[in-house]
């Protein structure tokens, strides 16, 4: 079993910038990639970026492309999301989430085992 606990939500006026943490625990060794996604109130959860726990290699929705980082602590167990240039439309709750299947990992929420409880993100204009 993966636990995964996110932080670093809040509020901000647009342009400004947040961190988002997602501290990882327990069977840390099966993940294959870890992701970000983001949902509000009636829509679906939306995938936001991906990275692939050995290679590092990283993918961004093209609506964060440019504007957001993914990245990860190793050492710490921790994958980062690194929000600047904050748009209003970025308001959500940002979810971790973490597969465990191995190989192609696709940013659609069916491929990811393991979940985060979220953490809200408000950009107010």
């Amino acid at each position: 079993q993966v636990q995964l606990v996110e932080s670093g939500g809040g509020s901000v006026q647009a342009g400004g910038s947040l961190r988002l943490s997602c501290a990882v625990s327990g069977a840390t060794y099966s993940r294959n990639c870890m992701a970000w996604f983001r949902q509000v109130p009636g829509k679906e959860r939306e995938g936001v970026a991906r990275i692939y726990i050995g290679s590092g290699s990283t993918y961004y929705a093209d609506s964060v492309k440019g504007r957001f980082t993914i990245s990860q602590d190793k050492v710490k167990n921790t994958v980062y999301l690194q929000m600047n240039s904050l748009k209003p439309e970025d308001t959500a709750a940002y979810y971790c989430a973490a597969d465990k299947k191995g190989g192609y990992c696709p940013l659609v929420p069916q491929r990811f085992d393991y979940w985060g409880q979220g953490t809200q993100v408000t950009v107010s204009s």
